[in-house]
């Protein structure tokens, strides 16, 4: 007992006695973070600069606060927005017809035409200069609306709206090139794109090989300081159509015009497709999507410096304009294209799986077509809750780079599982290919979505934890910059001063993930009550470890963590799911607390925090050995963690909800475009005819089972006369019911040529 007390008193002294803590604690563990944390390159710095954290750092520190994250108001639109989308849009969506727009590999004239005079190009530009200077909400919302009627559109629309030449002169342009090409943007006298992708470099953009030379050249009669450009892009969106051309390439000064260093870095210029040299207009086939995509290439092109965005000052700054205006793309664009898919199945699913008949029965009696039609209701809640939170955080000027990755790569993901399901669930309908498939065209589009912004396996094994681990830390991220920009031991006070922090925040953690284990996560006081009240404390538990398993792979790997792909996949899946399931407690309060959408929120809780806890698990299995990963298992949760996923009370929950509740299955599904879309709207129109029919249909199948002879010859018009003959149903009823089979012939026939 003496020895303990030895023990405590002396780490008490060291702890206590700054000179000697700095020799025996503080400095030893700043040399050793200098050779175990990760080195950030000049490329990683600037990325980690360019972006900031969000809820996201909250839930890394292993205590968020619920409280501030409710605060938060709820996503709403102006009136001139929800005017936009009850005007320009809904004639936007009726003159859409994506059969055609397939079979043409482009818009209709007359959809072009309306969308450049209709400002469907400038919801970004600030109406200063001709704008529509749209919410981030409202151009989530507008572009999941016409991804459900028509991909090949949405896509034509978010992009001159996401990462584009619109979107980097706003934040970086001169005021010369905002007052020349912001109001031509606006009115689509210019129609942009902009050219990153590269042959070898798709989602490394410090790998593109394109090139800049400074150098002196004649232009417009004047001997002028430019680049002489040579490039060769694809996958570019519009690249075929557009009329200005924003290029990212790296600009070299081997002659020093402009200094004394060679290699100037990334750099992004525009250049009207006129100019001399530039070439485009060679289309790519994105899986049969009848939206714009090409090449564009150039060689020895010169360009003068005015037109390299931010004029002269802005040459090597290319990767920091991208890393901070990608927010957009992946925040913005891609959730609402998986948002748009989502509730297109969500809504015709949940209709078809009511009248499509099998053995007698409607297949939405299944068991087995319940779990998958589940899934589809409580992902697509989960979507559009991510969804409307990620521009959230874009409308709060944030550029929180974590989220916008974890959004862009879990909402193609999910959207690309609730299409599978539907696709299930619709069987020969879904596969026969023409006007009456209102899935196909979405099917093949999801591939597209996961692949743009950077490829989806490398979103997640190198964006996300890859970029929280440093960034959203609390302490990480200051430390390697006091470590890196500091000379021998300089620095070390503030080191200190970090370090101390750092500990009493591990120990912390440490000890409440003991505790929280010990009582499955219910050792705390709830924030939260009401019916979700468990799920705040569960979330909290799988926060601390979280927390506790990110300091224990920094402090063993340091900087062999990023090399570790596998193990930082994992941790990164531990933060998406905090951060999605936070989305849904967040929607589900700013709506109200439906009642209807209650099963819903339940499955995709219930959804994260068993994916949440099993990520959490592979990483522990696979971090160290056997006997280390048991103890880090026992500490963090001794008796199991208990996330088992959907039980099938709640499975039946969510389906009695979308057939019983016509406001729930109208608000998990407000985004698809049925009005206006044939095939949607067939459908829809069978499963409303079906439901007023139930009851007279059940008295028609037991009339018919309990009848002796079996009217084989007989159509379903004459089974219904005779079923009036036997005063079975009534005359109305009969009239009905001959409506509504001849609706629900149409809605599950498929095409035939």
């Amino acid at each position: 007992m003496g020895i303990i007390v030895l023990i405590i008193v002396v780490v008490c002294v060291i702890f206590a006695f700054q000179p000697l803590r700095y020799r025996v604690i503080s400095l030893p563990v700043m040399r050793y973070f200098k050779r175990a944390l990760p080195k950030l390159t000049q490329t990683e710095q600037e990325a980690m600069e360019a972006g900031d954290t969000w809820w996201d750092s909250q839930l890394f520190s292993g205590h968020p606060n619920w409280h501030k994250w409710h605060q938060n108001d709820a996503p709403l639109l102006s009136d001139s927005e929800q005017d936009f989308i009850d005007n320009e849009l809904q004639t936007l969506l009726s003159m859409l017809d994506e059969q055609q727009i397939r079979h043409d590999k482009d818009l209709p004239e007359p959809v072009w035409s309306y969308l450049k005079e209709n400002g469907f190009f400038a919801f970004i530009i600030p109406k200063k200069y001709g704008g529509r200077e749209f919410s981030a909400q409202a151009n989530s919302t507008i572009v999941a609306k016409i991804a459900s009627k028509s991909l090949s559109a949405a896509v034509t629309v978010m992009v001159p709206n996401s990462l584009g030449p619109a979107e980097l002169l706003m934040h970086y342009g001169t005021p010369e090139q905002k007052s020349d090409w912001l109001p031509k943007l606006a009115t689509a006298e210019a129609l942009p794109c902009f050219a990153l992708t590269a042959l070898e470099a798709g989602s490394d953009a410090g790998a593109i090989s394109d090139y800049g030379v400074v150098c002196k050249k004649a232009f417009q009669g004047k001997k002028v300081l430019g680049l002489q450009l040579t490039w060769s892009k694809r996958y570019i969106t519009l690249a075929p159509v557009a009329t200005v051309l924003g290029l990212a390439f790296k600009a070299y000064d081997p002659d020093g015009l402009l200094g004394d260093k060679s290699a100037l870095g990334i750099t992004c210029a525009l250049i009207p497709t006129d100019h001399k040299g530039v070439k485009t207009g060679g289309r790519h086939n994105p899986l049969d999507q009848g939206f714009m995509n090409g090449t564009t290439e150039g060689k020895d092109v010169f360009i003068p410096l005015e037109w390299v965005i931010g004029g002269q000052a802005g040459i090597g700054k290319g990767w920091r304009m991208l890393v901070s205006c990608l927010s957009a793309g992946r925040g913005i664009s891609l959730p609402a294209l998986s948002a748009g898919t989502a509730h297109l199945c969500t809504r015709t699913t949940s209709a078809y799986a009511r009248v499509r008949e099998q053995f007698g029965l409607s297949i939405a009696d299944f068991e087995g077509v319940q779990e998958s039609l589940a899934r589809i209701a409580g992902l697509t809640y989960s979507i559009e809750a991510c969804r409307q939170t990620t521009a959230q955080a874009i409308d709060m000027k944030k550029s929180p780079a974590v989220i916008t990755a974890i959004a862009k790569y879990h909402l193609t993901e999910m959207s690309r599982l609730v299409m599978n399901d539907a696709l299930d669930i619709h069987g020969g309908k879904a596969i026969q290919k023409g006007p009456s498939n209102y899935l196909a065209n979405n099917y093949t589009g999801i591939p597209i979505s996961i692949t743009v912004e950077g490829a989806n396996i490398l979103t997640r094994s190198l964006m996300i934890f890859g970029q929280g681990a440093t960034r959203c830390h609390p302490f990480i991220f200051k430390e390697i910059q006091i470590i890196q920009n500091s000379q021998a031991d300089d620095g070390l006070r503030e080191f200190d001063k970090l370090l101390m922090s750092h500990i009493q925040h591990t120990a912390v953690n440490v000890f409440k993930a003991l505790w929280l284990g010990l009582t499955r996560g219910y050792g705390l006081p709830a924030t939260i009550s009401g019916p979700t009240q468990k799920y705040y404390q569960k979330l909290n538990w799988l926060s601390v470890c979280l927390a506790v398993c990110a300091d224990l792979a920094m402090l063993r790997l340091g900087g062999e963590l990023k090399r570790k792909e596998l193990l930082s996949a994992r941790l990164g899946d531990v933060l998406s799911h905090l951060y999605l399931a936070s989305c849904v407690l967040k929607k589900y309060e700013h709506d109200g607390r439906q009642q209807g959408d209650l099963n819903a929120v339940h499955y995709a809780l219930s959804h994260h925090l068993k994916a949440g806890f099993s990520a959490l698990d592979d990483f522990i299995d696979n971090f160290t050995n056997r006997f280390a990963g048991q103890l880090i298992k026992r500490w963090c949760h001794a008796f199991g963690h208990g996330a088992k996923g959907p039980s099938d009370k709640i499975i039946a929950g969510v389906c009695t909800a979308l057939w019983k509740d016509k406001s729930a299955r109208e608000r998990i599904s407000h985004l698809c475009c049925s009005e206006s879309n044939p095939a949607v709207a067939e459908v829809e129109q069978a499963y409303l005819s079906y439901k007023s029919t139930i009851a007279a249909r059940n008295k028609l199948k037991q009339w018919q089972s309990s009848y002796k002879v079996y009217y084989y010859d007989k159509s379903f018009a004459d089974l219904v006369s005779l079923a009036v003959r036997d005063q079975v149903i009534s005359q109305e009823e009969a009239q009905s019911l001959i409506e509504s089979e001849d609706l629900r012939q149409k809605a599950i026939a498929v095409d035939v040529f």
